[in-house]
């Protein structure tokens, strides 16, 4: 049940709230690691087995546009 006479909530205050953001990202880069190198090599076409993908989904991939609306 909502309680129609219960103070709103104060608006967020977004500045603080992405300085906030961008100190935790800042204190965690340390624990991401990076690869030194990422290679990936091309996958022959023959070597993609087992996908199946049912006739609804295909025609509506299909239907959609390539670029969005």
């Amino acid at each position: 049940m909502t309680n129609l006479n219960a103070p709103a909530p104060a608006p967020a205050d977004l500045e603080d709230d992405l300085a906030s953001l961008r100190g935790d990202c800042a204190r965690m880069v340390p624990h991401w690691a990076v690869p030194d190198r990422i290679s990936s090599l091309p996958v022959s076409p023959s070597l993609i087995h087992g996908v199946t993908v049912p006739p609804a989904s295909a025609r509506m991939l299909e239907a959609m546009s390539d670029y969005g609306d």
